[in-house]
Formats: C-alpha cells, sequence, structure tokens
C-alpha cells in the first residue's frame, strides 16, 4: 500500500544561477509542481508514493519520468501528450529567497489529464490522496481530478488538499474562488497560505478564518503556512503556532510549503495515524515541528524537488534545538 498518492502538476522550474559571461541572466532546470514536490519530500523521508498527471512528449517530459524514478515515486500513473508541451515556470527569487513565477501553460500538458488516464488503481491502494487547487483551473483535468477525489472518498483515503492559488493561471479570481472552494468538502488536511485564507474565507484573523474553514466544511485539520513565521495550525478547537528554524539560512523558498506538508504527511503516517481526527495535542505539535524542520531545510538550497531533505538531515536539526 502505498502512504500518498498525488494528482495534478509535475513541471520544470526554471530558477535563477547566476550571469552568463555576457551579462545575461541564467535560469537552472529543476523539476517541480506543487503534488510531485509533496511526494519528493515523503520518498526522500523513507515514504513510499505514487504519482497521477501529465506531461508532454518532449525533452522536460521526459526528464520527469526520470526525476519520478529517482526519487523512487511509482510513475505508473504520469500519461504523456502528444499535441500539449509540459508546463514550464520561470522563477524569480529576491534579496530574501522568495520566489514569484511566470508560467507557460496555455494549456500546459498538466491540464490535459483525463478522466480515464486517472489510475483509481493507485488511489484505492492509498493510505492518503493528495491533490491542489491547479488540476481545477481547465478542463479535462479539472474532471480528472473530481472523479479522482469521488474515489479516493469511496475508498476511505484521508484526503489531503493544498489551496495552491496562482492568480496568473485563472480566468479570474471570481473563477479561482469557485473552483477552489468547490471540493473543500472533500478535504480531511487543508494547507493554506495566510492570504489565501483570507481568499477564501474573507478573514484576516487566523482564529476566524480557520473556524469557518472546518465548521462550514467539515474539514479535520487547518495548517496555516506563514513563511518564516512557521505555521498557524486548527485541530477542532485546539489551535496554536510553531516557528520555523531561524539557524537555516534561506536561498530560496520554493517548495518549502510542499516540504512542511509533506514533512506532515509523512510524520503522521510513520507513526501510525491515518486519520487527523486521530491527533491529539501532543502529537499534532511534535508533527509540525518536525514539519518545520523540513521546510526549513529546504529553504536552505535553490530548486524544490532537489532541495528534499532525507530523514537524518532532519533528526540532526532536531536534535539541535533539544
Amino acid at each position: 500500500m502505498y502512504d500518498v498518492t498525488a494528482l495534478g502538476e509535475i513541471l520544470i522550474d526554471f530558477t535563477p544561477a547566476g550571469l552568463s559571461e555576457q551579462g545575461n541572466a541564467c535560469f537552472e532546470r529543476n523539476p517541480g509542481g506543487a503534488p510531485a514536490n509533496v511526494l519528493a519530500c515523503i520518498s526522500k523521508l523513507g515514504g513510499k508514493t505514487a504519482f497521477i498527471g501529465k506531461v508532454g512528449e518532449d525533452i522536460f517530459g521526459k526528464y520527469l519520468f526520470e526525476v519520478l524514478k529517482t526519487y523512487n515515486i511509482d510513475a505508473s500513473g504520469l500519461r504523456s501528450s502528444s499535441t500539449t508541451n509540459t508546463t514550464l515556470a520561470f522563477v524569480q527569487l529576491d534579496e530574501k529567497g522568495d520566489r514569484s513565477f511566470s508560467f507557460y501553460r496555455n494549456p500546459g500538458a498538466d491540464t490535459t489529464l483525463e478522466e480515464s488516464e486517472v489510475d483509481k488503481g493507485l488511489i484505492a491502494d492509498s493510505k492518503v490522496f493528495h491533490f491542489g487547487s491547479l488540476s481545477l483551473t481547465s478542463e479535462p483535468s479539472r474532471s480528472a481530478t473530481l472523479a479522482a477525489l469521488k474515489h479516493a472518498k469511496k475508498s476511505g483515503c484521508t484526503i489531503s488538499y493544498d489551496l495552491n492559488y496562482r492568480p496568473a493561471l485563472w480566468k479570474n479570481a471570481g473563477h479561482a474562488l469557485a473552483e477552489m472552494k468547490s471540493v473543500l468538502n472533500y478535504a480531511d488536511i487543508l494547507k493554506i497560505s495566510e492570504e489565501e485564507m483570507e481568499f477564501i474565507t474573507g478573514e484576516k484573523s487566523l482564529d476566524a478564518g480557520s473556524s469557518l474553514l472546518c465548521s462550514r466544511y467539515g474539514i479535520s485539520l487547518v495548517l496555516v503556512t506563514r513563511g518564516r513565521l512557521g505555521c498557524y495550525y486548527r485541530l477542532g478547537s485546539f489551535t496554536g503556532s510553531k516557528p520555523t528554524f531561524e539557524k537555516v539560512r534561506t536561498v530560496d523558498t520554493t517548495g518549502a510549503g510542499d516540504a512542511f506538508l509533506g514533512g506532515f504527511l509523512f510524520s503522521m503516517l510513520s507513526n501510525g495515524i491515518r486519520h487527523p481526527g486521530q491527533l491529539d495535542e501532543n502529537n499534532l505539535e511534535k508533527f509540525i515541528t518536525f514539519s518545520n524542520a523540513v521546510a526549513s531545510i529546504c529553504t536552505a538550497k535553490k530548486g524544490a524537488i532537489p532541495a528534499m531533505p532525507g530523514l537524518q538531515q532532519v533528526n540532526e536539526l532536531l536534535q539541535g534545538i533539544e
């Protein structure tokens, strides 16, 4: 059985890599895509994962097939398109390592995944099914995602949802809001940023926003990522916040939220917990601290998937604070 199967985008992040001899900006090819990042994190820590998605029959798509295999992610659910290219993202970093994106996805192969191409056997054989909002931006991937969600719920999977809002990839804000809200009732675990929570709920207060998400949509656990401030969390009426690890020097924040979520899912599952309803206050706080450590280490290197740490590296950071 797989610990986590994820559906969604896998793409190329072109990350700044200095200047050429002529003074032109150079970009380094790195594998990325939020659902794939989460799986790479879990696999690097020692979990068993599988990916469902689509790439182009181009040099980038072939490269991403090999990346999944390199990270021991089951790639049997990855399809390829002969008519649409692999999605590309160019990343810009500011002086603090925070990133912004320019996407080449009009369309991208990930948006052409059809329901008939979804390997439902992988989903049924998984403890957790994870997905993100970017597969809802257009058809046919939207319908494929909804079908996968229904199958995951029917199969008894815990469902993890990353409300990953990238305005440039939606028709408009209203379209994004409607689609991202439409699947909240499927989620057992929701990962969301402060800005995304305000966009979805209209609430600036972490307490009010997270409470609304749990009460209105039946979400068991809300994880609000806050950059350098770490994570705010809500499990029923229990709330709290854990800071990140300042001793780690940040170079690139690409994939940090995905590393956090991957770390959390791995920590939960490796401790024999299948559903957030089985969590108590003590183990939740322990898992959040572990996840913050994973995310902090991820920011110390450029790229998302290549920066994911191994279990020993995470444990060494945690031992340093004891």
